[in-house]
């Protein structure tokens, strides 16, 4: 069995999953020691829950345009790890899904990360992945983060593709113009480098 299989299954076995498990839903993680580019994400969609294929959404066929890949390619994990910062759908909230849970991408995310050893470049998708792993780094607020985009590579932080980020897009025109060029190229890059 592959490494990140067991940890899958481990995952899934874990008393703080059970009510997941009981639901019949497998872990949303996708990883393979080949990835060039590292997805960190906030959780699964429930689209992407229920048909167990992360980004299986409006929202991933937005990211995957941002990026500039093909869906082949994204689902590829050899090319592309997929490591959220909660691998279950958390539910739904009063604006949008509720938060991934706090010890779970501390617990596992480590175990996940040493096996991906050639990952090039890792995309942080929204403020939480961008809270852990931008530290100290990270500015006062998402936005700031995702200006400074290049100024933080190799992590590329980005706002999250969702339709409830519309508004934020249509405030922040920068980011079409400018980051998403940016990302697409740093992507390309990475997948053929």
């Amino acid at each position: 069995m592959h490494p990140i299989d067991r940890l899958r299954a481990e995952v899934a076995a874990h008393e703080s999953n059970a009510w997941a498990t009981e639901l019949g839903w497998e872990p949303l993680v996708v990883a393979s020691p080949e990835a060039r580019v590292l997805i960190i994400s906030q959780a699964p969609g429930r689209l992407a829950q229920e048909s167990g294929i992360p980004w299986n959404d409006p929202s991933g066929v937005l990211l995957r345009s941002w990026m500039g890949v093909t869906p082949e390619e994204f689902y590829d994990p050899a090319n592309i790890a997929i490591v959220p910062m909660d691998f279950y759908f958390p539910g739904k909230g009063v604006s949008g899904d509720l938060p991934p849970r706090r010890d779970f991408a501390p617990r596992w995310h480590p175990r996940v990360l040493e096996q991906l050893t050639e990952v090039r470049l890792t995309i942080l998708i929204g403020a939480y992945a961008q809270r852990a792993y931008l530290g100290p780094r990270a500015g006062r607020t998402l936005t700031e983060n995702v200006r400074a985009a290049e100024a933080h590579l190799p992590l590329f932080p980005i706002v999250h593709p969702s339709p409830l980020a519309r508004g934020w897009r249509s405030k922040n025109p920068w980011f079409q113009e400018e980051t998403v060029p940016l990302l697409a190229a740093q992507v390309r890059s990475a997948l053929t480098t």
